[in-house]
Order: C-alpha cells, then structure tokens, then sequence
C-alpha cells in the first residue's frame, strides 16, 4: 500500500519491502489551544439558556499541555438568577464538549461573571425612552 491510506488503526507499508509501521507510530495530532477555546466559547453559549440581549458572547481562554486542557470562561448573566447553577451548567457543558471533541481531559474550568445584566434596569431604561 505504499502512497496510499490504509484503514484507520490498519499498519501501512512504507517504501521498504516488508516494513510497516504501527498506528501509534505515524506521527501525532496537535489541537491548537485556540481551536479547545472556541469549542469551550460554543460550549459556554450552548449551556446557558438564554443570553441577556445586550450581553456580549462568552469567551475563553485555554492552556493546553499534552492531552490536558484548563479553561477560564468569561460571560455575562442575567441578574437576578441563580449564578451558582448556571456556572455549574457552563463548566458541565465545557469539561464535556471538549473531551467529546477535543479528546482531552479538562480538570478545570473556571468561570468568570464579568458582568450582571438586570431586568429591572433594563425595563427601567425603555419606560423612560419615548
């Protein structure tokens, strides 16, 4: 089969007669931390129900170190509600998404409320505009 792909885990031959090489290895696949920070953002907004309308996109950033990612995810909620829970959602949602996706391990997500958007200021704010 030289040139040619063979069956995911099958051995391939090389160039040489009678020698092929082992899946594990062929090489090894590097997922940039960028790539795991946008699959923690898309996780993030997947995990809250719903954004306040004014509120930014959550964000993140990782550092990823071998087949282990730690992430800090920064959003906006809406005030009041209970931030406890929806943190825990957002951190389920993360450590999820990105072993399924990613194939990594995420020991830790932490979540950063940047800020609190209230529903009494807003309704506030469009009862005074006319």
């Amino acid at each position: 089969m030289t040139g040619e792909l063979a069956a995911a885990g099958a051995p391939v031959r090389t160039g040489s007669p009678g020698r092929t090489v082992a899946p594990a290895e062929r090489g090894a696949l590097r997922i940039a931390d960028r790539v795991v920070a946008k699959i923690a953002a898309q996780a993030a907004r997947e995990a809250l129900d719903v954004l306040p309308p004014d509120a930014g996109s959550p964000h993140a950033t990782v550092v990823v170190h071998h087949d282990t990612a730690r992430v800090r995810i920064g959003l906006e909620l809406d005030y009041p509600s209970d931030i406890g829970a929806q943190c825990a959602a957002v951190r389920r949602q993360v450590t999820q998404r990105v072993r399924m996706l990613a194939g990594m391990e995420v020991p830790e997500v932490a979540v950063q409320v940047e800020r609190l958007h209230s529903a009494q200021a807003r309704g506030a704010a469009q009862g005074r505009t006319q």
